[in-house]
């Protein structure tokens, strides 16, 4: 499974570039667009294809799920500590951790769960330079939880992220900090083995 994060900042021809996305197999997009209302979100989601809404993944403003069949809630980690998504109980829900042992102690309310970050982050400088996930990934014994790899992959170490027995990937900066996206993400693709 490959995800895609949007970035938080509205981008350049962002939607139309969702769209391309989705059409060359993207299974997910995970919308996180801390900064925009509620008008504004409704423009974007409105501006994708509503063939991929039940693709779609809201990381705020939940409410406008109803409005376009969204199924799919995603909560941060403090939102999942505080208990948020409690009162959700008819959406699929996935959730972010930055360690093996919070991941292995998720319930299967959870469908996937990103872990991060495997690598050096691509679009925040400096983060993750010492992590040791990918290592500690090894400790997993939660298969009630998809496990999805975020930080830093893309088409040159995807490869190495599938090897470790991971469900998934997201991609945030690889894409959106590229100058061709599509291609990236159809290298991606390519350079893993479902």
């Amino acid at each position: 499974m490959i995800i895609v994060i949007s970035p938080e900042e509205l981008v350049q021809n962002e939607t139309e570039i969702i769209n391309q996305l989705f059409r060359e197999g993207l299974d997910l997009l995970h919308i996180r667009k801390p900064f925009i209302g509620q008008n504004e979100m409704k423009d974007f989601i409105q501006k994708i294809d509503s063939k991929f809404y039940s693709q779609l993944v809201l990381h705020s403003h939940y409410d406008l799920a109803e409005n376009f069949n969204i199924s799919r809630f995603h909560f941060r980690e403090i939102d999942r500590k505080n208990g948020l998504y409690q009162s959700f109980t008819d959406k699929k829900k996935s959730t972010s951790v930055h360690d093996i042992e919070t991941f292995n102690q998720l319930n299967k309310e959870w469908e996937y769960a990103f872990i991060s970050p495997v690598f050096p982050s691509i679009s925040k400088k400096g983060y993750g330079e010492n992590s040791t996930i990918l290592n500690d990934i090894k400790k997993r014994d939660n298969s009630n939880v998809k496990l999805i790899a975020l930080g830093g992959i893309n088409e040159n170490n995807i490869h190495h992220v599938f090897d470790n027995n991971v469900d998934g990937v997201a991609l945030l900066g690889a894409i959106w900090e590229s100058d061709e996206p599509l291609n990236v993400f159809r290298k991606c693709r390519q350079n893993i083995v479902y």
